[in-house]
């Protein structure tokens, strides 16, 4: 595949490392936003930046490239991609996080909110600690693990960063030089704790879910998620 990598970061010169050691090729590389010509990629790697996401996705889009994207801090407009994507006949997946193991996880945290939900002594809450340098808080990988739960555990109507409130999950945010995301969701009472919890221990795990999920983007129009890539769910 000829990949364009917009967002050349951390995450992005990781996913360039793995594409080339499976055999691709990088024709574009970009801090932000696309100036290049998009045409010249078979498909669109996107890590840029709240800001910059939404025009790189729409631009990869509008130029009949298939894209995904990691980028978080954006989905206010989400739905106005679905739209362009299902006009347009595009392919696109976006994801809070790529890696296979955190997608299980995404599974495991659903299952126990249901098997929760009816055990009304338990006080629930979700931490998420990364790098100093992500801009966005709380992680869309914590947004996704909240957003089931609250869907699953009807103690909840909404989640809220650093939230206090009744029938509010709340997400603790935390930002830690050099540490590549952890999340984890406990459920206390005052005889026990339930805890599951997912360390990345490097950025390799997101960067590889990336380009497996390229690879398998390649010749399909729709939206899909890491749940189709992997077939879990």
């Amino acid at each position: 595949m000829k990949i364009a990598l917009l967002g050349y970061g951390r995450m992005g010169k990781t996913i360039e490392t793995i594409a080339l050691s499976r055999g691709h090729e990088i024709v574009i590389k970009t801090s932000e936003t696309v100036t290049n010509d998009i045409t010249k990629a078979d498909i669109a790697i996107d890590f840029s930046v709240p800001s910059a996401a939404f025009g790189n996705i729409s631009n990869c889009i509008n130029n009949n490239i298939p894209v995904i994207s990691g980028t978080t801090g954006w989905l206010e407009d989400y739905n106005q991609i679905i739209d362009l994507c299902e006009q347009k006949n595009g392919a696109f997946i976006y994801a809070s996080n790529f890696s296979l193991g955190v997608n299980i996880f995404f599974e495991l945290n659903k299952t126990l909110a249901k098997m929760m939900s009816a055990l009304k002594d338990y006080n629930v809450d979700l931490e998420e600690i990364h790098h100093t340098q992500k801009l966005d808080a709380p992680s869309g990988t914590a947004i996704s693990l909240a957003e089931a739960i609250v869907e699953n555990h009807n103690q909840f109507k909404s989640w809220k960063l650093d939230g206090n409130e009744e029938n509010v999950l709340p997400i603790t945010a935390k930002r830690i030089e050099n540490v590549p995301g952890t999340h984890n969701i406990t459920y206390k009472s005052e005889v026990d704790t339930i805890k599951i919890e997912h360390i990345a221990h490097s950025r390799q795990g997101f960067a590889l879910g990336a380009v497996v999920a390229a690879e398998w983007l390649i010749g399909k129009t729709g939206v899909f998620t890491m749940k189709d890539v992997l077939n879990i769910g």
